[in-house]
């Protein structure tokens, strides 16, 4: 019986196509988020370095939600080839203000999935994307509070000793 399913791909290539590319930035930001938790650990900013090293997690498991969804749906799946991220950073700061470019573009290639399942009517992969518009809700207000930090304690040593005690705390609570 599998073979008479997978003659029929329940999703649309368009759609297929747009997730396998969101799978590799996934996986590319996963890997981003290793090199800053890396450069963090070797700069003795042991708390930040745990706070990106959790961010690599998420963005890996967010990888495999979508590889399983479209496993799930009959489709191909493609496991993506990572190139080679950031691994030196200027200062602290520099750090955190790429962690939030990174969640915005993935916002972006979030919302540009939803208008494209919308545009052909798979509204499966539209609820299914549901769960990622607002987990990226989260995933940039962690970023701009993090980023913020610097802007109220400061760049100094006394400010970034703050920001490294201060960074696992933070935390999106939608009903604050």
């Amino acid at each position: 019986m599998k073979d008479i399913l997978r003659r029929h791909s329940v999703l649309q290539d368009e759609v297929v196509d747009i997730i396998n590319k969101q799978i590799k930035m996934e996986a590319q930001s996963s890997a981003a988020y290793l090199a800053m938790a890396a450069w963090c650990d070797k700069a003795g900013y042991d708390n930040c370095a745990e706070h990106f090293f959790k961010q690599a997690d998420q963005e890996r498991e967010h990888q495999m939600k979508f590889f399983h969804y479209l496993v799930d749906m009959e489709c191909d799946a493609i496991s993506p080839s990572v190139g080679d991220s950031q691994h030196e950073f200027d200062k602290l700061r520099t750090v955190f203000e790429k962690q939030l470019e990174m969640e915005i573009a993935v916002t972006d290639s979030i919302h540009d999935m939803v208008r494209v399942v919308r545009k052909v009517g798979d509204i499966a992969t539209e609820e299914f994307l549901r769960w990622f518009v607002t987990e990226q809700i989260e995933e940039e207000y962690v970023a701009r509070r993090c980023l913020e930090l610097f802007d109220v304690l400061g760049e100094d040593k006394i400010g970034l000793g703050m920001v490294e005690e201060r960074i696992l705390s933070i935390e999106y609570n939608p009903e604050a």
